[in-house]
């Protein structure tokens, strides 16, 4: 594939060879891998930051509008590939690499992941950036520099065994940082209140607990444009004093001081299940919000030398989640405390810069904070939550009083209990979901009681994948042959994928995908028995489910369709069934336990599957330890099936959905999130869909009727899977797996696992059956890799810029 690239083999060595020399003393023969890895970043870097600076200058001197995009998470992978490649310089450095006796490949895994989120709505930012960055918009992405990531997965008998993420072991060569723009954090202290001769109120905040926050700049390189956007990363650090009475006591203040401080940017999501935790988790939350929002403040003074109040015609910020909500008071605190505006004009500011994206209709993802810890850390920020409070709370009884039984259920301080999520809609003038489902379920239920005062905010903004990476990058042999049929010009409009459509039932194409297919397959086989001894037969079909572990994404009914097709193979050694590799990739938290157990089940089922030689290679099930986007980015090109099976209602869009099926995977799921989309896009016949409807579930939440008992003792195949938990199959002792069994059915079965069961078989047993006609199979791939443009990133955010944010391109 032509990248158009200007750069040559000789250039490219001659600087390589510079580098090591210089940067390592040593020749290229002498030179490791990791000296290679570090020279490429270098040459990149050096190709990267006159762009940057440019990029930077003309978004100042142009006066254009800017988004800010605040997220406690950016999964952003692997860089030196993805540099590699939006720079023009990835076929040449192949080349390169291949002359002086390296394989990029290899050059390319000593880089370490960027610990820096866990799942879904991290990888969503990541690819937000890329996006902005690539269609030429002045966006750039804040998070927290954490030093460790979530954790390090390892499997130890079958059990999670979490060890520390220490990502920054090595010099992270992207980051550069900038010690001159550090801001100043306050927590606790003391808030004393003045009246101004003017009338007005004046806060002074005073004996508080300074926190230096440190950025660390991470360019985001736009594909093969001169765009670099930044992703603004803040350490925490502490700030020395030199008056101190004594020696001692400046030694035990330091040590103390600095280790609460790092912990600030220790470790993504600390466990918040003790007192300590909870604190944490806000610290960071505000160090974020508040080191970000003075940041804008001073950029917008300084570049654009306009009144605040015209704030929002150059600047605007949308909220990744509930996270990083503490954003909308501190723009408050500071417009009134060091801006002296006054309340009325503070509000018209903040309101018409924020926007809200929600993420989740569950309960226990929408947070709040208890008003006394919330208080005594962040006492002026909960002044003015308070204040924000009681005006929308007057608000309502005043202007909708048949809005006045709803207000406990609407304040955004109530039950002992500081809501963010409600602080999120009032203080916004854009609320979104992620999928169309979603969005709808937000307006009529979870969001209900706001949609009614304020539907003008709400709308839908489907999430969306960046196919540079996750198609182009992984697969490049996808990658050349869709530009083999339809040309180069879908890597910038990747709905011109849907050209792919009149070779859909061309047979001698369908043949050059399925050759691509098995090439990846042969390819992530060859991980798989490095990684695990393990030999998979890359005729089976691979069924992959690779997402974060909790109930209602439902690997446990994965698992126990593979636990009955295993004793279906018992009871009849002969049993005719297309061979299975099943594919698991999953984190669970640390502190949740049945997710544990279910991860410790399906490797224990694992044990017992291909250890028994009388499958006879019909079964293999592998999971593959430490997920993340590196692991999926080996996984998802080899993927046969998809599986996208959560609770109906319960997933709010899914992102692996989307990269599966660009790269050709078939789905089998329910109609939740953006399957829905999917599906009515593709076709049914396109796609495996089984299972409750989220109306349905909804109403069995709502109104019951729902029994898993009932099933337990009417369904033979249920009540197999169940008992066998129960008597050692799968574990060194009976009740190895008690706790899910009682779960279960003690729980009535939350996920409805049970409920869905038959449904999800019958799926099965249909993809069994057309699997076995390869050239139906490829078709309804190559159907869903021609419409999965339509999930592209860049189409997200050319709708979040017409509806939202205003901006404009470089």
């Amino acid at each position: 594939m032509s990248t158009g690239s200007v750069y040559t083999t000789e250039w490219l060595k001659k600087r390589v060879i510079e580098v090591i020399s210089k940067q390592f003393g040593k020749s290229v023969k002498e030179a490791s891998k990791k000296d290679m890895y570090f020279a490429l970043a270098n040459v990149v870097n050096s190709e990267i930051r006159e762009k940057w600076q440019n990029t930077n200058k003309k978004y100042n001197e142009n006066g254009h509008k800017q988004l800010y995009y605040l997220s406690m998470e950016f999964l952003i992978g692997r860089l030196l590939r993805n540099n590699l490649l939006n720079c023009g310089l990835l076929q040449v450095t192949e080349k390169v690499m291949e002359e002086l006796g390296f394989q990029l490949d290899a050059i390319l895994e000593e880089e370490e992941d960027a610990g820096l989120g866990n799942g879904g709505l991290g990888r969503l930012a990541a690819c937000f950036l890329d996006s902005l960055a690539s269609l030429k918009y002045p966006g750039h992405g804040f998070g927290i520099r954490y030093r460790y990531g979530l954790f390090e997965q390892r499997i130890i008998h079958g059990n999670q065994v979490e060890l520390p993420d220490n990502w920054l072991t090595e010099p992270y060569p992207w980051e550069t940082r900038k010690e001159d723009e550090a801001i100043i954090v306050q927590f606790h202290g003391n808030v004393h209140m003045f009246k101004r001769n003017d009338g007005s109120l004046e806060f002074k905040y005073e004996n508080t607990d300074k926190v230096l926050a440190i950025p660390y700049d991470v360019p985001i390189v736009g594909y093969q444009n001169d765009t670099v956007n930044t992703l603004r990363l803040w350490s925490a650090e502490p700030i020395y004093y030199d008056k101190v009475d004594s020696l001692d006591d400046m030694f035990f203040r330091d040590l103390n001081h600095q280790h609460s401080i790092e912990q600030i940017s220790g470790f993504l999501y600390p466990d918040d299940s003790s007192l300590e935790g909870k604190e944490l988790r806000l610290k960071q939350q505000y160090f974020l919000t508040s080191a970000t929002i003075q940041h804008i403040i001073k950029q917008f003074k300084n570049n654009y030398r306009l009144p605040l109040t015209r704030l929002h015609e150059k600047v605007v910020i949308q909220i990744n989640d509930t996270h990083p909500t503490l954003a909308i008071p501190e723009l408050m605190r500071i417009l009134m405390d060091e801006e002296r505006f006054g309340w009325d004009e503070a509000w018209e500011i903040t309101t018409n810069v924020f926007a809200y994206t929600n993420h989740t209709i569950m309960e226990e993802a929408l947070e709040t904070w208890p008003i006394d810890l919330f208080k005594n850390l962040l006492p002026r920020i909960y002044m003015i939550v308070h204040e924000i409070n009681e005006r929308f709370c007057k608000r309502l009884w005043f202007d909708y009083p048949e809005m006045r039984e709803r207000i406990p259920n609407m304040a955004i301080i109530a039950y002992g209990k500081i809501h963010m999520a409600r602080l999120a809609m009032v203080g916004s003038f854009s609320v979104n979901g992620v999928a169309k489902l979603h969005t709808k379920i937000l307006k009529e239920k979870v969001m209900n009681d706001f949609y009614t005062i304020e539907p003008h905010k709400f709308n839908n903004k489907t999430n969306g994948i960046t196919h540079r990476r996750w198609l182009l990058q992984i697969n490049p042999k996808l990658g050349n042959l869709i530009t083999e049929l339809i040309g180069p010009q879908w890597i910038l409009r990747p709905k011109q994928m849907i050209h792919l459509l009149k070779y859909s039932k061309d047979r001698t194409i369908l043949e050059k995908f399925d050759r691509v297919k098995n090439e990846n397959k042969q390819t992530l086989a060859n991980y798989i028995y490095e990684q695990t001894g393990i030999k998979v037969d890359t005729s089976s079909i691979f069924d992959v489910h690779i997402k974060r572990l909790h109930e209602y994404k439902r690997q446990l009914l994965n698992v126990f369709h593979i636990i009955y097709l295993y004793h279906e193979l018992k009871d009849n050694p002969n049993l005719d069934i297309t061979p299975r590799t099943f594919i698991f990739g999953a984190k669970a938290a640390p502190g949740y336990h049945i997710a544990k157990e279910i991860i410790k089940l399906i490797n224990s089922v694992a044990t017992k599957v291909n250890n028994d030689p009388d499958v006879k290679d019909k079964l293999k099930v592998i999971f593959l330890e430490n997920y993340n986007v590196s692991l999926a980015e080996k996984i998802i090109p080899a993927a046969d099936v998809s599986e996208q099976i959560s609770t109906a209602s319960k997933e709010a869009s899914g992102t692996g959905n989307m990269k599966l099926m660009m790269n050709g995977a078939l789905t089998i799921g329910t109609l939740d999130g953006a399957n829905v989309e999917i599906c009515e896009l593709v076709g049914k016949e396109n796609m495996f869909i089984f299972g409750l409807k989220a109306e349905e579930v909804i109403a069995f939440y709502e109104q019951g009727g729902y029994d898993a008992r009932d099933i337990y003792n009417t369904d033979d195949r249920i009540r197999r899977i169940m008992d066998l938990l129960n008597d050692g199959e799968f574990g060194k002792q009976s009740i190895e797996f008690k706790d899910i069994y009682y779960h279960i059915l003690y729980h009535n079965d939350p996920y409805f696992v049970l409920k869905d069961f038959e449904s999800y078989l019958e799926a099965h047993e249909l993809i069994d059956q057309t699997y076995r006609d390869k050239y139906t199979w490829t078709h309804k791939s190559a159907v869903n890799i021609a419409h999965s443009g339509k999930f592209s990133s860049d189409q997200t955010i050319q709708e979040y810029v017409n509806d939202i944010w205003k901006i404009k391109k470089l």
